[in-house]
């Protein structure tokens, strides 16, 4: 496995650790989230019980906390980020010559942001992940593992639906 391979899987695993943190982050008394249920409120009760197994020591609660701060901070910076973009695209509309260097050129900063974002966020993950034990490791990879599959059980059901719908969609053209 390349350098670039490794370093995106594990870019893909601190990103799954960081949203299932959130998800946990979430799921404590006095967050607002429009109330429990769905496939939200399961991951988050899933989360829950992943740090509930990890049983953290004083230093690694530290770290988890940080890491759900920098987390929660700089996913509100994304989304300031992104109501900031969509008010300026909202104002370019309003010229009569739209100007799409410009429109680019804000889409790009955002994306730039965007990214400086989520590498802070891994990064305080990966931290929190590196100050784990190997039996707390071993209880995150499990967790991880089989959160992967169900994506790609989800993934695999998506395919397999637009595959049918397509297949329908072009059958009827076929015959005209």
């Amino acid at each position: 496995m390349s350098t670039k391979k490794i370093s995106r899987v594990l870019a893909v695993a601190a990103t799954a650790l960081a949203v299932g943190a959130g998800a946990a982050y979430a799921a404590q008394p006095n967050a607002d989230h429009g109330g429990p249920g769905g496939w939200h409120g399961h991951f988050m009760k899933e989360l829950t019980q992943l740090h509930d197994q990890l049983k953290l020591n004083a230093d690694q609660e530290k770290q988890w906390q940080a890491a759900l701060d920098t987390m929660k901070q700089n996913h509100e910076a994304m989304r300031a980020n992104h109501e900031q973009i969509k008010n300026q695209f909202k104002a370019a509309q309003q010229q009569p010559i739209l100007d799409l260097n410009a429109m680019a050129s804000a889409h790009q900063q955002v994306e730039q942001k965007d990214a400086q974002l989520r590498q802070q966020t891994s990064d305080a993950w990966l931290k929190f992940y590196n100050g784990l034990n190997d039996q707390q490791k071993t209880t995150v990879s499990t967790a991880l593992k089989q959160r992967f599959a169900k994506m790609e059980s989800r993934h695999e059901k998506m395919r397999e639906h637009w595959e049918h719908r397509k297949g329908a969609a072009s059958a009827p053209a076929a015959n005209q």
